[in-house]
């Protein structure tokens, strides 16, 4: 049996999150804008090795909107974004921001892209917001009051973790390591298993109940602390490849309904054996 995380019992000054949570509810806002207007139109993606390491000119646009305003709203807080050096140091909060994960879809004009945004300490997120803008949806959530959606809250139910549907996502350089054997374990028991470009968004349906799970191989940070914030606090479990706890694990990340996380695992378990 997996072990299960839980919402840390480490409480922060509730004056911040609302304030954070505000401020990152108005960012999301001007993003989700930002991005309908320009998805697909002549958007020009840095050359790279592969789309998957694409910033275009909006990345940058939203990037420093987002610096400028937490700047100047929380000033002791350091931001940090895909193009950081570094998530570390000595500061207790830290934002970390994706202004555009999916930035291949979103060139093409694909209606599956996000701007995530999260206020994280040691423990975890502490408040996110994931814009979701082809489908005029703004996620948000904070430690221990709960995830809503466009204002309405969102709790997990049983019969979510029946769910036909898991997702995953390429590395940068391709499949990941027992990819496929994965991909026919879940084909075998009846799941399928989606890969559609956006691991912010491939969590965020987890927490919306819409999949059973999403299974990341590898990540940063900033992709998914806004979506894992909200699918703590939606009731689904967040565990790293050995099936522990942690809600931003360093050895790969399983989200899923409490009631599929044990079989997922073992599906992934099984995978990377495999391929070893």
């Amino acid at each position: 049996m997996t072990v299960l995380s839980s919402r840390p019992a480490h409480p922060v000054d509730p004056g911040l999150v609302s304030i954070a949570l505000e401020v990152a509810g108005r960012l999301a806002n001007d993003a989700s804008d930002v991005i309908m207007a320009t998805a697909g139109r002549g958007v020009r993606p840095d050359s790279g090795e592969s789309p998957f390491d694409w910033v275009t000119d909006t990345d940058r646009t939203l990037e420093r909107h987002t610096r400028r305003v937490l700047t100047a709203e929380f000033p002791s807080i350091p931001v940090f974004c895909e193009n950081s050096d570094d998530v570390t140091g000595d500061s207790e909060f830290r934002w970390v921001v994706d202004p555009v994960d999916g930035t291949a879809n979103y060139t093409a004009g694909m209606p599956w892209c996000a701007y995530s945004l999260a206020l994280v300490d040691r423990w975890g997120p502490v408040v996110g917001v994931v814009a979701d803008p082809y489908r005029s949806q703004i996620y948000a959530a904070a430690r221990g009051r709960g995830m809503r959606a466009n204002g309405t809250p969102v709790r997990l139910t049983e019969r979510q973790g029946d769910s036909l549907v898991v997702c995953t996502e390429m590395t940068r350089t391709g499949p990941w390591p027992g990819m496929g054997e994965f991909i026919s374990t879940a084909a075998i028991a009846g799941t399928g298993v989606r890969v559609l470009g956006s691991k912010c968004l491939a969590v965020a349906q987890v927490a919306l109940g819409h999949v059973a799970a999403a299974v990341l191989h590898g990540y940063h940070e900033w992709d998914v602390a806004g979506a894992v914030s909200l699918a703590v606090e939606s009731g689904a479990v967040v565990l790293d490849r050995r099936g522990e706890g942690a809600q931003l694990p360093v050895d790969g990340l399983l989200v899923a309904a409490p009631e599929a996380a044990d079989e997922v695992l073992s599906w992934w378990q099984s995978a990377l054996q495999v391929d070893s």
